[in-house]
Formats: structure tokens, sequence, C-alpha cells
């Protein structure tokens, strides 16, 4: 864009400066904000005003421009200031990325539609048989051997060529034997064993272990099994029924369990025909994907993974030596599935915009007090959520969201003879997955162009 301002608008803009100047700068004999012109150009020098007056002045000229454009940004502009001398007009160019033009297809006439899954009588007793599991105790083996399933306590010394190593010993060990929590094969040594006694044997760790000094090399274990017990199931009788519910007889307990997966199959119904009519949509769009929309979304991705690694206590530099990877190759490998996610942010934003698809000002407020109760404490996703960028982000959202279940529900009362799909009874939560990406179409600002050591883990328990 080529932008021309008017000379008295910079009159005025440096009148502004002087202002704002006159408030940051101590000059003695004056009161902050009341020194004139003559005295603030004296002190921080003529450039000085004139720069600070043609910031402001570009900035809004700039927001004033996308609006009467009607352009909605990428990214940041670069401003190249052609004129700015006083009392002449302003003349600067902005040069932006601009959303790409969307040409939609066909998003309606698609010949699939929503598959339920069947719950039959075994789809509920394998529902009975995990609430029987998860209420079973725990009682001691003393009549046999270790077996895979039992709940074994074991304490172990690890050693090679007779020294002990890092890591590679405990006095007391938690496992559930058959699960292969340890490095593989050790677990299998166990069996046959009762409570106190002893197994001495050798074994490699794997070529892929995350400990380098450990990767394939041998060892040596000697293990102690100190204590053995096995998983009683309660029986499958009216008095289990009565124990874990408000149920009177066992037949009443899997009528409800039947009744739970049956709305369970509608609803997953209803997400992943959502999800057939995104993927029946977007792949009839055409467009030209921005790089630098790709590029944030790789970014997003990899903070995702760093989120979910931190989570579960893994420090990323190990995270990309146990995979043999680096952070190149991570980016590459997200490169395809970001791609896959702007397209579908551009193809069903203009869907709802052709749609006429608004969401009211009071939605957004609302999504914004909830988030207040989700995010309360975090002052930074907080900020976010309440600036003018991230309500952006929850319009877009759930404008979006309402779109796709506009589509279900238009194809259901299409076929009327089709079982229905309820909505859940609220949408959902908006959450900050892809709020920067989101966030992109929307206007942004003038500006410049835009420019340890591993976790250790226990030597003989496998980096899960």
């Amino acid at each position: 864009m080529r932008v021309e301002v008017p000379a008295e608008r910079l009159d005025s803009a440096i009148g502004e400066a002087v202002r704002h100047l006159a408030q940051r700068t101590k000059i003695p004999g004056f009161r902050p904000g009341k020194a004139p012109r003559g005295v603030i150009e004296a002190v921080v020098g003529r450039e000085a005003v004139l720069e600070e007056a043609m910031d402001h002045l570009v900035q809004r000229a700039y927001r004033d421009a996308l609006v009467e454009k009607e352009i909605l940004p990428l990214t940041q502009a670069e401003v190249n200031v052609e004129q700015g001398v006083e009392g002449k007009p302003v003349v600067f160019t902005a040069t932006v990325q601009v959303r790409p033009e969307v040409k939609v297809g066909d998003f309606r006439n698609f010949n699939f539609k929503p598959e339920i899954e069947t719950i039959d009588a075994d789809r509920v007793q394998k529902v009975v048989d995990e609430l029987r599991d998860q209420n079973a105790s725990l009682s001691p083996v003393e009549d046999r051997g270790a077996r895979n399933g039992d709940y074994a306590v074991i304490g172990y010394t690890g050693t090679r060529d007779g020294v002990p190593f890092d890591g590679g010993s405990a006095d007391r060990m938690p496992l559930i034997l058959g699960e292969e929590r340890l490095i593989p094969g050790f677990e299998a040594n166990l069996l046959g064993l009762r409570p106190g006694e002893t197994a001495g044997f050798d074994i490699s760790f794997p070529e892929d272990y995350p400990e380098a000094s450990l990767a394939g090399k041998p060892a040596h274990f000697d293990v102690e099994l100190k204590e053995l017990r096995e998983k009683d199931l309660p029986p499958e009788d009216d008095d289990f029924a009565r124990a874990i519910g408000q149920f009177d007889d066992l037949a009443a307990l899997k009528s409800e369990v039947k009744a739970r997966l049956e709305r369970n199959a509608l609803d997953r119904a209803r997400h992943e025909f959502a999800d057939k009519i995104i993927e029946y949509a977007t792949a009839n769009a055409s467009l030209e994907l921005p790089d630098v929309l790709i590029d944030q979304e790789v970014e997003i991705m990899h903070d995702e993974l760093r989120g979910s690694l931190a989570r579960q206590g893994i420090d990323e530099a190990a995270y990309l030596k146990a995979t043999d990877k680096t952070e190149a190759d991570l980016h590459a490998d997200f490169r395809p599935r970001s791609e896959k996610r702007v397209k579908v942010l551009l193809v069903l934003s203009k869907i709802a915009e052709d749609e006429g698809l608004e969401i009211a000002d009071g939605d957004v407020e609302a999504e914004v007090r909830s988030a207040r109760q989700r995010y309360g404490n975090d002052r930074k996703t907080m900020a976010y959520f309440e600036s003018e960028r991230g309500r952006s982000f929850i319009r877009s959202t759930l404008r979006r969201s309402r779109l796709v279940e506009k589509l279900v529900d238009e194809w259901l009362a299409a076929h009327p003879d089709h079982p229905a799909l309820p909505h859940l009874e609220n949408d959902e939560p908006v959450s900050l997955d892809n709020a920067d990406s989101e966030a992109a179409i929307e206007p942004a600002k003038p500006s410049g162009s835009r420019r340890s050591k591993p976790n250790r883990t226990p030597v003989a328990t496998r980096g899960r």
C-alpha cells in the first residue's frame, strides 16, 4: 500500500510528540510535560521529535488504511517512508503479506454419512470386566512362583565387569510382571521366583537405550523378589453392582453401561462425521498456502511438543538425543501436518464468511469469563484472552465450530430417517491451541521485518 497523509496531520503529531517527550524528559526549571518545543528539541534533538511524531502518525495511518481497504495482513508490515518532512505530506509504503484467496468448492454434497458404533453385549461385558478389574484387591501369593500379571516388589543391583553403575540399582521397585517396564527380557528372568528367592542373569541394554554409555552394552543383574501379590476380582453379581453405584442389581448396572456407551457412540459419530465434512470441504478448496503461516504453525507444533515433554518431566535435549533427531528434523516432520492445519483454518474461515455466520459480542465475552475460571492464575494467558487479538481468536474459533455444527445439522435435517446426533449442551471451551496462527489473520501493527544436560533416567527402566 502507498499511503499519503496531509501535512497538517504531521504538525499535529509533532505537537503530540513534544508533549510525550516533555513528560519523559527531566528538564531543569520545567514541570513534567510543560517544556516548550524549542527546549525539548535543544535537549533531545530535532530529529528525535520528528521520529517520535512519525512513528505514531505512520502507525495510525497504516491502521486506517487497513480498515479502508479491508485488508487482513498475515505479517507485520515493512514500512518505507518516502517523504517525512515537516510542512509537506507524509508519504510511505507498507508491504505486508495478506491472506490468500480461497476458492471454495463443494462442501455439502458428500456421499458419506455418520457411522454409529453398535453397542452389543460384548462391549457391555468389556466395561463390566474393566470395572471389576478397577475394584479388585491384591492378596499375597504364597503357594506358587511369579507369573505374568502379578504385582511384584523387587530389589536389584546391576554391574558391568563387576562394577556397579549409576542408576543400576534399587532397593524396592514395584512392577507388574509382563508389562516390560524394564529393559527387554529383564522381567522374564523373574518368572517362577517365590518371595525371598533371588536370580542372577546377564542381559544387554537395547541399542536405542537413552543412556548412550549403556546402549547395546551387556550387564549383570542380581535380583531379589521381595513381595508378590495377585489381583482378586470381585464376583460379577448383584452385590458387586450395588457396591459400585446406585444399582439394584447386575442387570441395572449393565443397562446403565449400555445406555452410556450408546450416548458416547452418538457423540463420537457426530464428531467423526464433522471431521469428515471438514476433510471434504478442505479437499475441494483451492488456495496457495502462505509460507509464513506454515512456519508459524510448525513453531506452534514445536511448542506443543515442548509442553508435552515438560509435563512428562522429559528434557527436550534428551528427547532429541533418544530419537536421534535435530530441531530441523522435527520441523520437517511437522510441516505436512502444519500445512493441513493451516489449510483447514483458512478454508473454514472463508466458508463461514461466505455463509454470513457471525458471533455475537456476548458469546465472546462469555468465553472470556469462562477462561478466567480456567486460567485465573495464569496472568499471561488471561492477558492474551482479554486483548483485542485474543478476542479475535475466540470469535474465529467459535465461528468455525458453529459452522461445522451447522453443516452437520443441515445434513441431519435433510435425512430425517437417520438417528439423531444430539449436540453437546454447550460449545467446547476455547483453548489456546493454534491461538497464534489463528490470530495471525487479524490486523498487525507495522514495524520492521520480524525477525542442558538431559535428565537422568534410572538405568534399569526404559524411558517411558
